[in-house]
Formats: C-alpha cells, structure tokens, sequence
C-alpha cells in the first residue's frame, strides 16, 4: 500500500463513528464479509496477580461452614472457663498473600506458632490484646471494668495464663476437623512480634479465617491463619462437605436395639394427681395445718398418672409392703394425639 492520506471528510466520520460507538462498523469492511453486525463483547473478569485464588470457592464454603460449628463451640467451652457469657461470631473467611496478614496485625500481639499433624507446614493462630488482657484479667479474679488495653508483650505469668486459651481453642478445633483429618494440634511458640516469624514467603496465599470475641461491651478479634500448602493436598475432602452428612446414616436393627437399651436406663418421673380444684388466693393465703379443701372428684374415681409430664394411664391408689403404691387399670390416650387426628 502507498501512502494514503485521509480527506478532512473521512477524518470526521472516523470521529464521529469513536464518539457513537460504532467503530466496528467503520472497520469491519476490510475483511470481506462487509460491515455486519457488531462482534458480541465477552464478559472480562480483572484478575490479580498478586492476590492468586487457589483455594476453590467449594472448598472455601466448607471452611467456612466447619468454622461456623466451631465459633458456637468455642465461645460455650469459653464461657464455662470464665464464668461470663462469651460470644464467639465467624465473621470472614478469606484467602490473601502472607505478607498481607502480618502487616494487617497489631504489634505487639499474641501470635501462636501451631503445629497440625499430618498437615505440612505450620499454621498460625493470633489473638487480638484489646481482647485477651481482659480476659486474663478475669482469669485473675478481675471484675468488668478494665482500662486500656497494654501495649506490651506478655509476661511469663500472662502466657501461662493464655496457653489455658489456646490449649482450649486448639481442644475444639481438633473436634471440629474429626470427620475431615484427625489433627494432632500444638503450639510450638509463642511470639509478640509478628514479622519476625515466616512461615511461608511472603507471596504465597493463605486462608484467614476470622472470628469476632465479646465479652460483654468488649469485642476483638481472633485469627487462624492456614497456608494454601498446608490443605492443598486435602482439598477433596474439604469439597465433599463430609462433616455435613456424617450421622446421617440409615437405621437397622442394631442401631435401634442400642438406642432403646440406653432408653430403658432412663430415669422418668411418675406423679398420680389425686384431685384438682380452684380457690381464691385469699384462701390458698389462708390455709392452716388441718384445713380441708373440697374438690368435685369422687373418692372412688380412678387417678391419672402421668410419665414425663404426659398422662398414661387410670390408676388407683393403694399400699404395697407399707409404701403408698398405685395399680394401673387402663392406658389414656394423649389427647395431642386426639387433636392432630381431628
């Protein structure tokens, strides 16, 4: 092709095709299927490139619905330790690089190296102080009013007290991970620090899984950082979602002979009504040793017993080997079961 130069008119139309859009009709003469209809834009999705997605969204969901029945868990197990009521909330699940986690942490903290047999690697388990001084405060015997959080390591004596904490959380999350990986769960050290410890380079993903402690007006956080690399190779089970059907089996005959056996050791209360009436409370105020109240029922009339609170049978009063005993003479039907029938 020569030199060509467009005419003022061509340089216009180029304009005013860019400024309606409609460029690709301009254009699309050149490759002899003439100027049809514009080509269908694929959806573009951005992707990062320092922020990879390794962790599939069917596995994130299982995280988060395994960490879910270990917030509510770990907040009872917590509360019976402090004898105060504790709220345990899930409030993320999510997946960032490494180095992102470290510099989004308070320095100093509580950061707990943990170890995870058989997973590789090791996970990372922070607690926030504006949370943790007052709980070793009641631990302590302290009361509800607490100042400022310290901006201090913890000493020997607070660390003592905190591995009653971890030694607790890591007593849950083993029962939560069961019926996925038996984990054998320690801390290997404790640091205040958090940049001084790497556990995996600074670019690789990591699953941030983070919690939301209150006690009382007082809220902070608690994180469990798992590496990509610690739960890559156990992907498949965190899919299949099994901690969700587990017990869900169907039952046989073994199963409901073992159940009935447990239930036959069952202790049930028994309570035959002798009578029923209605007074005023000026006389139930007023009742004396000796009084006696009227009722409607006959002397000769059957009682009803109740099991549980239900009633079961007619029965009739009586003694058996100088103890006060009933006979039963007939079965009553609930009448719950007369409504739901009707």
């Amino acid at each position: 092709m020569g030199d060509e130069v467009l005419s003022q008119a061509e340089v216009e139309s180029l304009l005013s095709a860019m400024d309606t859009g409609a460029a690709n009709t301009v254009t699309g003469g050149g490759d002899g299927q003439g100027g049809g209809g514009a080509r269908h834009r694929e959806k573009i999705t951005p992707y990062d490139f320092k922020r990879p997605e390794r962790v599939g969204k069917e596995q994130m969901r299982g995280l988060q619905s395994l960490h879910e029945g270990f917030g509510r868990n770990f907040g009872a197990a917590l509360s019976a330790l402090l004898r105060s009521i504790v709220e345990v909330k899930l409030t993320s699940v999510d997946q960032l690089t490494y180095s992102e986690f470290v510099f989004s942490l308070e320095n100093p903290t509580c950061f707990n190296l943990l170890k995870a047999e058989p997973l590789e690697g090791n996970l990372i388990l922070d607690i926030n102080p504006s949370i943790l001084f007052p709980i070793i405060d009641r631990l302590l015997g302290g009361g509800k009013e607490t100042g400022a959080p310290a901006r201090r390591p913890l000493t020997e004596i607070e660390l003592g007290l905190t591995s009653r904490i971890t030694s607790l959380f890591l007593d849950e999350l083993k029962r939560a991970w069961e019926n996925v990986l038996e984990l054998d769960l320690s801390v290997e050290r404790v640091e205040s620090n958090p940049q001084l410890v790497q556990i995996v380079p600074p670019n690789e993903v990591v699953v941030l899984v983070s919690f939301e402690l209150t006690i009382g007006d007082l809220r902070g956080m608690l994180n469990l950082c798992i590496p990509f690399n610690s739960i890559e190779r156990i992907g498949g089970k965190l899919q299949n979602n099994s901690w969700v059907a587990y017990g869900r089996s169907e039952t046989n005959d073994q199963t409901v002979a073992q159940i009935s056996q447990q239930l036959d050791q069952a202790l049930v209360e028994v309570v035959a009504t002798l009578a029923e009436t209605k007074i005023r409370t000026s006389d139930l105020l007023g009742l004396r040793v000796g009084d006696i109240i009227t009722t409607e029922t006959d002397v000769n009339a059957p009682l009803e017993l109740s099991v549980g609170g239900l009633p079961k049978f007619t029965v009739h009063p009586g003694a058996l080997k100088g103890s006060k005993a009933v006979r039963v003479e007939a079965p009553v039907e609930d009448p719950r079961l007369k409504q739901q029938a009707g």
